[in-house]
């Protein structure tokens, strides 16, 4: 019999599967699914607006040429972010959100949790002290309900003694001279991909929370949950919530996991 474990559901990027990643319309529809977890990827725009992007290119978002970085908020604002490789022209009109449009949609939704990963481009461009700083203003009404998210040790300290926030390090490898820094940081959440995982042993025991990425089925997800880990990363936001249900109900309640109207 498996373990009484709790695992939350974070949408990776909303509901990526049926809408462009990091949208607006992405981040309702996994919300509408009942996530209370989000995660959005962030880059600053030339005059250090904080926008909802993954890549610092917009090729793969929108079509187009350009560097994030070098376009002002603005101009960001009218560019389609439809990922017409993926859906053709069906989003077209969709467009680059800034980070407040995100945290205004949740405004009123105070179960809401957003982990927000800062692009590490962002953090090259225009440094540590001006980005930290940027995301740190704007989600200060919303502080109780987002982590920050990095890969970059320095960004994290940065953000922990800047206002205490939370703080989540993606790890860049699953090895005892990363487990010696993240002790010394104490971070809330680690967050690895799958793959980076040692296979079957149990997660590295501490007082943070693991958010495992890249997880799109529920045997995975069950066998993850055994091993230490708290949260699942997925972009199959619908899928996974159904079979957590689908699961709830076989297993006649052995394993706690939330319903689909209430996936956390």
């Amino acid at each position: 019999m498996r373990p009484q474990r709790l695992l939350h559901l974070v949408a990776r990027r909303g509901n990526a599967a049926e809408f462009p990643e990091n949208t607006l319309p992405a981040l309702k529809s996994a919300i509408d699914l009942g996530a209370r977890f989000v995660e959005l990827d962030v880059q600053l725009s030339a005059d250090c607006v904080p926008m909802v992007i993954h890549d610092q290119d917009l090729v793969r978002t929108s079509g187009l040429t350009g560097i994030v970085l070098d376009m002002a908020s603005a101009t960001l604002d009218q560019i389609d972010a439809h990922e017409p490789l993926r859906f053709a022209r069906k989003f077209l009109g969709t467009c680059v959100p800034r980070l407040t449009d995100a945290l205004t949609m949740i405004e009123k939704r105070r179960e809401i949790t957003v982990f927000i990963s800062v692009g590490r481009a962002s953090l090259s461009r225009f440094g540590h002290d001006r980005v930290i700083g940027q995301i740190l203003q704007t989600v200060r009404p919303f502080r109780s309900r987002c982590v920050i998210v990095s890969y970059d040790y320095p960004a994290l300290h940065r953000a922990r003694i800047s206002n205490g926030c939370q703080i989540g390090w993606k790890l860049p490898a699953y090895d005892n001279h990363t487990r010696l820094k993240y002790e010394a940081l104490k971070p809330d959440f680690l967050l690895c991909d799958r793959e980076l995982l040692p296979p079957d042993s149990a997660l590295w025991r501490g007082p943070w929370r693991w958010l495992i990425h890249d997880v799109g089925d529920i045997a995975t997800a069950l066998t993850l949950g055994d091993r230490g880990a708290d949260f699942i990363g997925t972009t199959q936001v619908r899928a996974m919530s159904l079979a957590m249900k689908a699961h709830t109900i076989s297993a006649n309640s052995t394993m706690t996991i939330p319903a689909v109207a209430t996936v956390w």
